[in-house]
């Protein structure tokens, strides 16, 4: 892949664009980061950053932030994939969320702009508990969560960012496909922190709560309207038990079973991403 044939990967810092930039560029590929922090830089809420970012691309991942469900992203999806078609883009893989009606309708964008294109829907990845915002409270060994007893086939984001290298440099293979992917079993919440706690060898107290009640604790934290938004509509509706089952994807797209759970959870204890750092006296 030539300077003027270049993978641009939109969410390049995040939980999957980072190890999607990693495979890439082990492989050698020619790509840009699309990220605020880069140069140039990419703004999703910034149109005028889409230009220059798409300039000698061939190939877009598309992670769009903070989810696809948000009432803003379809008018921002189609604008930029419009903006890709006419700048030369050829392929648009796109990573879509689980029984998401607004997701589904991002997909039907993607699908019919006018080029190639793969289609990843995913749900609760593994590293929401190593990497995002239920990391905090598992270190300190207690997090309080509105999750009921509705299980959840968590996905393991390395298995994510393999599905998307695949499907970004074998275009002919992965065109036109749709991979819903699951990890390779179904698991509450509490069952999740409960592998956590034996990988890392101590306790975590784990309490439900009213999804009310979290909402507040988050408004106490000063987090914006937007995430308290997705974070209502993900535990009050999306786990409702519409995803509460294993798909085949992985296999599909790349030949293998998903990781497990049990995997990802002594991994990352083995890390110490668990482990409170030591205070010097």
């Amino acid at each position: 892949m030539t300077a003027k044939n270049l993978v641009l990967v939109t969410g390049g810092t995040g939980k999957t664009g980072q190890r999607i930039v990693a495979r890439l560029q082990a492989q050698g590929i020619k790509l840009r980061i699309g990220s605020r922090s880069a140069s140039p830089s990419f703004d999703w809420n910034d149109q005028q950053t889409w230009p220059e970012a798409l300039a000698d691309v061939q190939s877009v991942y598309i992670c769009y932030q903070p989810d696809l469900a948000i009432p803003a992203a379809i008018d921002t999806i189609r604008a930029f994939c419009q903006l890709a078609v006419a700048s030369g883009v050829k392929h648009l893989v796109l990573l879509s969320g689980r029984g998401e009606p607004e997701a589904q309708a991002c997909e039907q964008v993607v699908q019919t702009a006018g080029v190639a294109w793969t289609i990843m829907r995913a749900g609760w990845f593994m590293q929401n508990f190593s990497e995002s915002f239920f990391h905090e409270p598992l270190l300190n060994g207690q997090i309080f969560l509105p999750a009921s007893d509705v299980k959840e086939p968590f996905i393991d984001a390395d298995d994510i960012a393999d599905v998307a290298v695949a499907a970004l440099t074998n275009v002919e293979q992965h065109q036109g496909q749709l991979y819903e992917i699951t990890g390779p079993r179904l698991m509450t919440f509490a069952e999740a922190i409960s592998e956590i706690a034996q990988a890392n060898g101590r306790p975590i107290d784990y309490q439900p709560i009213p999804i009310e009640a979290y909402l507040e604790a988050l408004r106490e934290q000063q987090w914006p309207a937007d995430m308290l938004w997705l974070v209502e509509y993900l535990f009050s509706q999306v786990l409702d038990g519409r995803n509460a089952y294993t798909t085949n994807g992985v296999e599909r797209a790349l030949g293998r079973q998903p990781n497990d759970f049990s995997k990802f959870a002594r991994e990352a204890a083995a890390r110490g991403v668990w482990q409170l750092a030591s205070v010097s006296r």
